[in-house]
């Protein structure tokens, strides 16, 4: 089976790895109580907890390879104390990038004439 697709940008300190595998979807399912499915098209839609959004990125830097314990540490410096939207905009690409893959493979998918302009 292929690794899950991550999302890498800039947290707390520096560029960092999210990636939400098939254990920590399940993991992020029981926290918010709502399946993945539910909880993304919430997302999407704007319709999402504040502790949804510090979860999502938490088990993201998991999943990217931060120990449990770091990743704890860095939500709670950064991502708790950052206004609502600024940490919406931090965990929005780490759901699409589960529900959609990275936009490098959306992008090696389209046809030519497509894939230059999504480059």
């Amino acid at each position: 089976m292929p690794e899950a697709s991550a999302h890498r940008q800039f947290f707390g300190d520096a560029e960092r790895n999210f990636r939400l595998t098939p254990e920590l979807i399940v993991e992020l399912e029981r926290k918010a109580g709502a399946g993945i499915g539910g909880l993304s098209r919430r997302f999407f839609n704007g319709d999402f907890r504040h502790q949804e959004l510090l979860e999502v990125v938490r088990l993201g830097l998991i999943g990217g390879g931060e120990r449990p314990e770091i990743a704890a540490s860095l939500v709670a410096a950064y991502a708790a104390p950052a206004p609502v939207m600024e940490l919406y905009g931090l965990a929005l690409p780490i759901i699409e990038t589960v529900m959609f893959g990275s936009v490098q493979s959306i992008a090696n998918d389209l046809p030519g004439e497509h894939r230059e302009a999504a480059e």
